[in-house]
């Protein structure tokens, strides 16, 4: 039973204690005069005052938890929030273990690059792209480069074309500045 719990607190690294918000009102916390309670294997049990509603999750030694707060009356459900806090806390592990991150790794290529030096580029973007990364191709002009961003259109296409089995382009070559860009998805495998 854990009735007047407090919010909970972490220790802050600065030095000081600080209270994370609670998303749910429980026992004491409720202040309305009346409430419809929900029983905690679902059942309705009517429209209430707070201390007959509190009376009875004290002799169920379960909490009373306010779960819709914009209702009228509010509605409050009788159950173990200890329980309810882990499970919940154990969903959102659950979710952000099944979520993908996508990275975006970075190519620099140049206008004037050699075949080998080009080649090396292919290939490590080809292992960024089977690792499902996203890849960011950029090229960047120096001085008279600006003149001839054609030779720079031109590597980016030969880029895109060695890397057509690993990935598609998401979004095509573009001179921003003194800079070409081009971004690279993998492929979806069916």
């Amino acid at each position: 039973m854990s009735v007047g719990r407090r919010l909970p607190s972490v220790f802050n690294f600065t030095g000081g204690v600080r209270v994370i918000a609670q998303e749910h009102q429980i026992n004491e916390e409720i202040l309305d005069k009346e409430v419809r309670l929900v029983d905690s294997d679902g059942t309705q049990l009517g429209i209430m005052s707070i201390e007959q509603a509190m009376e009875t999750a004290i002799d169920r030694g379960l909490d009373l938890v306010k779960i819709a707060p914009k209702a009228e009356p509010p509605v409050c459900r009788i159950m173990d929030y200890g329980k309810f806090r882990f499970e919940q806390a154990k969903k959102e592990k659950e979710a952000r273990k099944n979520q993908k991150i996508v990275d975006i790794k970075e190519v620099r290529l140049s206008a004037k690059i050699d075949v080998h030096d080009f080649d090396v580029r292919v290939r490590s973007a080809q292992k960024f792209l089977t690792s499902g990364d996203k890849v960011k191709a950029s090229i960047r002009f120096r001085g008279r480069e600006m003149a001839h961003t054609e030779i720079g259109q031109g590597v980016m296409d030969r880029f895109a074309e060695a890397l057509k089995e690993y990935g598609t382009v998401e979004k095509p070559a573009k001179l921003e500045g003194r800079q070409m860009l081009m971004f690279l998805a993998p492929v979806k495998n069916k």
